[in-house]
């Protein structure tokens, strides 16, 4: 059992506990059932940690398994692609994926057991007649004029279906449960419908593909899957989860329990609403930055840490709620903290020239690569007669609580010398180009001789030896904080959620920066290299040092 004092508890674990302890379980399996028609997002994310967290802590299994039973939106690239994130966040499910297609044998054999007892029909209304005689939340519905049809008729029928002798959207298998039941799912649910598409899994061989309710339970059952968990929105779908294995040979018994889902401000989680910005163009596709996909977070420069380390702050209630952006922004910038590389690059730049520095002169100087860790060690970087500074870091003129290059006042460059800025060019429309200064330099690594107090410290690369780089400042994707809220919930994208920067110049190691490793860039923010590969070096910030939206959100 696992140590109960490893981890924040929550109901789930207290009912795993009492299971255990009971002798109800000998074992936990959980399971991650995602069907295979998009790419998986964080609220996945936290339905992963949960299902492969419980397994690995409780020293159970924990099974990834594909609910492929609509083939017309399913692929094998979604496929893979899911299996990816889940290694990506650092879980391993036990032996070969499983499909839910592996079990349509089975199914087509409980469907059959369920027409043998009277508890299945084969029902010829269309779409629009059975919404009709469904009912409402309020009036209870009637039964279907093919709900008295004799067994071994439906036994036929339902052989005719299989064999493919009649047309999509013609007949459906149906459960015979309770048309006034107060609860819409178990007014005679569909479990059955025709659908003449290729399967990635099963080829040709069905025409006839099982709804997903009817599916899951017997696929967890088949798996003997124990603490079955899912999200509320399925919480009245557990009267037909129980319903089914009521109702069928199957001995396996699990138990369907259910949790809020994550909502996330200023994003949109819906897979309708995601489908939409890929295909409105509003994003870059699937693994945009801005997507709150997985491969969109993995791309922007999370870590699997930070994503796990967030679904364990939010917990696991039956309570819905929305949670803070900058709560997942803060479990970034604490992991990148602790565990990113400084490195200096300059985003917006203007020139410095050192006029008392030789011009033929260039030299080799150590700085750390984490002020708080030694264990990060130290990098080289050249420093010669040219520089490049943030324009930001130089005014004609300033107050006392400027701390960056003012003229006639010094500052000290990171890692290197203190310097004095005496005059400054610029361009025909008043903007600053270049900066001419002198430096001391006996200040390298050390405070000037005569004791002065030189407070500031600014940013800078070589001239000479660094790269040209472009860089994408990505945030949040919308303006407001529940755009599933709005009529129009494109209307309420952020027009500034994406600004590229053309003329940066980021210092040499970063031509080799990995693209699965952040860096903190000094004072300005953490960044990684971008996955896509492209002729030039391509950099997209992860979050700022700062949450800048707090600022805004309490104006």
């Amino acid at each position: 059992m696992a140590d109960s004092t490893a981890r924040p508890s929550n109901f789930i674990r207290t009912i795993i506990d009492q299971d255990l302890a009971a002798g109800k379980h000998q074992q936990v399996q959980t399971r991650f059932p995602p069907e295979p028609n998009g790419y998986l997002h964080i609220g996945h994310a936290k339905s992963i940690c949960l299902n492969f967290g419980l397994a690995d802590d409780y020293q159970g299994h924990c099974n990834l398994r594909f609910d492929d039973t609509n083939p017309e939106k399913e692929n094998l690239d979604y496929v893979r692609a899911i299996e990816n994130d889940v290694k990506w966040l650092g879980f391993e499910w036990q032996g070969e994926p499983c499909y839910s297609s592996n079990y349509f044998d089975q199914l087509h054999a409980y469907a059959v057991e369920l027409i043998e007892a009277g508890k299945a029909y084969v029902c010829f209304l269309n779409n629009e007649e059975m919404r009709a005689y469904r009912g409402t939340l309020t009036e209870p519905g009637k039964n279907s004029p093919y709900r008295d049809t004799p067994i071994a008729e439906n036994l036929a029928l339902f052989e005719k279906m299989r064999l493919g002798e009649f047309k999509e959207g013609e007949c459906s298998l149906r459960a015979k449960i309770d048309m006034s039941s107060p609860f819409m799912c178990m007014r005679d649910p569909v479990l059955y419908r025709i659908k003449f598409a290729d399967h990635h899994q099963t080829g040709d061989k069905w025409c006839i593909y099982p709804m997903y309710d009817f599916t899951h339970c017997i696929s967890d059952a088949i798996e003997n899957v124990t603490h079955s968990l899912c999200t509320l929105e399925f919480q009245d779908n557990r009267r037909l989860y129980d319903w089914v294995l009521d109702n069928i040979s199957i001995t396996s018994r699990p138990h369907q329990y259910e949790f809020s889902r994550l909502n996330l401000e200023y994003t949109v989680l819906s897979k309708r609403k995601l489908i939409a910005l890929v295909e409105n163009n509003h994003v870059d596709g699937w693994d945009d930055p801005r997507m709150p996909t997985i491969a969109g977070l993995r791309r922007r420069g999370y870590t699997p840490a930070s994503i796990r380390e967030f679904c364990q702050r939010i917990g696991v209630t039956k309570m819905d709620n929305m949670v803070e952006m900058a709560m997942l922004e803060a479990c970034i910038r604490d992991d990148l903290n602790e565990n990113a590389p400084r490195a200096m690059a300059v985003l917006d730049p203007i020139k410095l020239v050192i006029e008392n520095y030789p011009s033929d002169q260039s030299e080799t100087l150590k700085v750390v690569n984490h002020p708080q860790n030694e264990a990060f060690g130290t990098r080289e970087v050249t420093f010669s007669k040219e520089l490049y500074i943030e324009r930001e870091d130089f005014r004609e003129s300033a107050n006392k609580k400027f701390k960056r290059l003012v003229l006639d006042k010094e500052v000290r460059l990171r890692g290197a010398y203190v310097v004095k800025a005496l005059r400054c060019e610029k361009d025909a429309d008043g903007n600053v180009t270049t900066v001419y200064c002198q430096y001391d330099a006996d200040t390298l690594g050390k405070n000037p001789a005569d004791g002065r107090s030189v407070k500031g410290v600014i940013h800078w690369v070589d001239a000479k030896t660094a790269k040209p780089a472009e860089v994408r400042l990505y945030d949040r994707l919308f303006k407001v904080p529940n755009p599933a809220a709005e009529e129009d919930f494109s209307a309420a994208l952020n027009e500034n959620s994406l600004q590229i920067l053309n003329n940066c110049f980021v210092e040499a190691s970063l031509a080799h920066a990995e693209t699965d490793k952040p860096v903190q860039f000094e004072r300005t923010g953490y960044f990684v290299r971008d996955i896509k590969p492209s002729d030039k070096l391509v950099f997209n910030r992860t979050v700022t040092l700062r949450d800048s939206w707090a600022k805004v959100e309490n104006k």
